[in-house]
């Protein structure tokens, strides 16, 4: 792997700083990587709409050179291919909203709308006025009820221009939120990919090619296509590309339709030019008007060779939008060259009522007879966290072949924060575990993130509920409803392919072991045997869940990556409390 970055964990503030200090007008939120207007200070005062988008990076300039007057008030800047935590989220909505509230724009990936949405949820018991569009434009997919829906990719950023227009022109929220969501109804998009990608951190492309192969409707996260065929010249691919969208989108002869010729990150621009020449000609013979089109590095996918084409169907007042005057230093011909010797950094804004940070929650009384020795905890804790690090390269390599290849690096990076944080978790059970879901909410990020902190977070209200010492059973009780928690939050259930597959079975063959009479250890065992049988199950399974549901068939005969770090954190948790016994 050859990359210009320096440490592999430090790509995405290093990349941030270099924007902040071309772009004076994009500042840092102190603390986080986000990028948020400048004059935060005063757009707050202005009484406007504030327009937040985000996601992983690695799609440069998306998001955060579409922060600026006219579009973008902040973007909320994950790892490489990874979504924000939610607790960033909720920073970036707290600094940015004025009285009339928030528009979060999410591109339809599993661990957007989680942390985007649970953000939001928090936002508004805050008394925070947000609303959330979720843009969902990718063609190459089809929806229906077995899979994860369509995906979020080139298309948003019509979405993101056209909300930050209505904003700045001063419309009230929900009529931002109609206009995006017209916006988005109304556009979309197809990529084809050339080459894969190369995650930072995972060091190796997410899938291979070969020399006279291409993928057709490719996500841009490195993840391989929903069809694989030949190479073939410029005009073809760009005619299969548009008559896919245009059919999806119903147009007919005579419609208004905008153009965006997307490079996903390792095109010419002579081949871009050649791909606008054909999709303009192209949409011409078809009979359509086409009012704009763009060409260039809108939305990408770090290093991969390829394009995308988005179609918008325009109205007078959706083109308004699009002409609106923009600042942000992505949008064609906003930037005049500044620069400022240091990036400005604006503060981030508590959490009202002096909530507490992660960690600092004092230990719950202890009822008669205590809460099991510290050591207990730390050790568990220790031992799953050293086992998901000595996981990494194995679940990495797992979700690069059904996903983007993310998970082993997201729960390795999320036992490391834990690792550092453990001293300040307080001493009773419950507050351990609520302790660890704040660590891994703000941590983890991606899918696993929520989906975690959700987990724990259950899990440690049944523990306070049950008050003193926690028996096996309350233990027991608290892993099935933590399961009942990540299965209402991420909207899956057992037979989906994922996580839920080795920890429900495990939940339910630990309170049926207790129930005939076995001893703690006994249930355990019987835990860590059901989530093993649940994870190797998944092969056979064709996914309809995360991302692994876009490959949909390809992806039987691999084990689901999720289920198997569920297995594994299992198995250490009933070695090190059942050792000596």
């Amino acid at each position: 792997m050859k990359k210009l970055v320096n440490d592999v964990s430090g790509v995405v503030p290093d990349m941030l700083e270099g924007l902040a200090l071309t772009h004076p007008e994009i500042a840092l939120l102190d603390g986080q990587t986000v990028a948020v207007r400048a004059d935060v200070a005063d757009f707050r005062r202005s009484g406007r709409v504030a327009v937040v988008s985000g996601g992983g990076s690695g799609h440069e300039p998306a998001h955060a050179g579409y922060v600026g007057r006219g579009m973008l008030t902040a973007a909320v800047c994950g790892d490489v291919f990874t979504s924000p935590s939610t607790d960033a989220v909720l920073e970036t909505i707290r600094t940015v909203a004025g009285p009339t509230g928030v528009l979060l724009i999410v591109k339809n990936y599993t661990g957007d709308r989680l942390n985007f949405g649970l953000a939001a949820e928090l936002a508004r018991a805050e008394g925070i006025p947000v609303e959330v569009v979720v843009v969902a434009d990718d063609v190459a997919l089809d929806t229906g009820e077995g899979t994860a829906g369509r995906r979020g990719i080139a298309g948003t950023v019509f979405v993101h221009k056209v909300a930050g227009a209505a904003a700045e022109a001063g419309l009230p929220l929900a009529e931002v939120r109609r206009e995006a969501e017209a916006a988005a109804a109304a556009v979309g998009s197809m990529g084809v990919g050339l080459s894969a990608c190369t995650v930072p951190a995972a060091g190796r492309p997410g899938f291979e090619l070969g020399p006279d192969e291409v993928e057709l409707g490719l996500g841009i996260h490195g993840e391989a296509g929903v069809r694989r065929t030949a190479v073939a010249p410029a005009d073809v691919v760009v005619d299969t590309l548009l008559d896919r969208i245009t059919a999806d989108l119903a147009l007919a002869p005579g419609e208004r339709v905008t153009l965006l010729v997307n490079n996903l990150g390792g095109t010419p621009l002579m081949e871009l030019q050649i791909v606008a020449r054909r999709a303009v000609r192209r949409l011409t013979e078809q009979g359509f008007r086409l009012e704009r089109a763009w060409t260039g590095s809108f939305l990408t996918a770090l290093e991969m060779a390829g394009c995308s084409l988005s179609v918008l169907r325009v109205d007078d007042r959706l083109l308004e939008r699009l002409d609106a005057p923009v600042s942000a230093p992505a949008w064609p011909a906003a930037h005049l060259g500044r620069v400022r010797p240091e990036p400005l950094r604006v503060p981030g804004t508590p959490a009202p009522g002096g909530v507490p940070a992660a960690g600092s929650r004092p230990a719950a009384a202890a009822a008669a007879g205590g809460p099991p020795p510290r050591r207990v905890l730390e050790r568990v804790v220790e031992e799953v966290c050293a086992a998901l690090v000595a996981a990494e390269p194995e679940l990495t390599m797992m979700d690069q072949a059904v996903g983007d290849g993310d998970l082993g690096i997201s729960l390795a990076r999320g036992a490391e924060a834990v690792r550092r944080e453990f001293p300040g978790y307080g001493e009773d059970p419950a507050a351990v575990l609520r302790a660890l879901s704040a660590t891994l909410r703000r941590a983890l990020g991606g899918t696993s993130g929520p989906l975690y902190a959700v987990l724990l977070l259950r899990a440690a209200a049944v523990l306070e509920e049950a008050g003193g010492v926690p028996a096996a059973r309350d233990w027991a009780r608290a892993l099935a409803e933590g399961a009942r928690a990540v299965s209402e939050l991420g909207r899956a259930e057992v037979g989906d392919r994922t996580m839920l597959d080795a920890l429900v079975p495990a939940a339910d063959a630990m309170r049926q072991a207790l129930d005939g009479g076995a001893e703690p250890c006994g249930a355990l065992s019987a835990a860590v045997e059901a989530a093993r049988k649940g994870t190797a199950a998944t092969a056979a399974m064709t996914p309809r869940r995360g991302r692994s549901s876009y490959l949909g068939e390809r992806a039987v005969g691999r084990v689901d990556p999720g289920a198997e770090a569920v297995a594994i954190w299992l198995e250490v948790v009933s070695r090190t409390v059942c050792e000596g016994n």
